[in-house]
């Protein structure tokens, strides 16, 4: 199963072509709420633009977004590639983003979803959070869900187990461990007060052996 992202005509923004570079004047476009980004791709020469801050950071919330950016007057579709953060305040710093045509397929990382719950006393390792897929630039899923419904301990599901959306070709390795389901660590609480009363034992043992040997080592000095 998979979650459609919105079209990108719903990722529609306006865009400013920009011919200054440099540290300084990308800070000043932040203060003014606006993110530096450069588009490239399809051999064309690297455009520097700026997007709006607000929106733009709305729509790239969730992975993977082909943003139609409105160029002087013209349209571009361009899918986020990369996006750069304040490691501290989590401020946009800057895009990276590839020119994509209507049809055209590209690769990306997909969310993995679960869903459901396994049968009783056992735990789910999710081994993969993404998955590889080759698909329309237009139509990438926000995500794909797996069902973990009922599975007991020792089942696995593969990359080659996960249902795709339509027209999506799996990139990852067909092998690839996505999820596997093992049984809960149980704790047995008697043979833990078991070993605690050993342990006990074993002290009370060594203690009156060390009493025992106090007066020979008096008698020795």
């Amino acid at each position: 199963m998979a979650e459609s992202k919105k079209p990108a005509q719903d990722n529609k923004l306006n865009v400013e072509v920009r011919t200054e570079f440099g540290k300084g004047f990308a800070r000043r476009l932040r203060a003014a709420g606006k993110i530096p980004a450069v588009i490239y791709g399809h051999g064309t020469e690297p455009q520097h633009v700026a997007l709006p801050g607000h929106e733009t950071a709305l729509i790239i919330r969730k992975a993977n977004q082909v943003l139609d950016l409105q160029i002087a007057g013209k349209s571009q579709l361009a899918l986020v590639k990369d996006v750069q953060k304040d490691p501290v305040h989590q401020i946009i710093e800057h895009l990276d983003l590839i020119v994509v045509r209507a049809g055209e397929k590209v690769i990306v990382d997909i969310p993995v979803h679960l869903e459901g719950d396994p049968a009783p006393e056992t735990s789910v390792n999710q081994d993969s959070n993404t998955i590889s897929l080759e698909v329309e630039a237009t139509h990438i899923p926000e995500s794909v869900t797996v069902s973990i419904e009922g599975l007991r301990e020792g089942a696995q599901i593969l990359a080659k187990d996960v249902k795709l959306p339509a027209g999506a070709t799996l990139v990852t390795d067909p092998e690839v461990l996505i999820v596997g389901i093992t049984g809960e660590t149980q704790v047995d609480l008697g043979e833990t007060e078991e070993v605690a009363a050993e342990g006990e034992a074993a002290e009370g043992e060594a203690a009156e052996s060390a009493e025992g040997d106090a007066p020979a080592a008096d008698a020795a000095e």
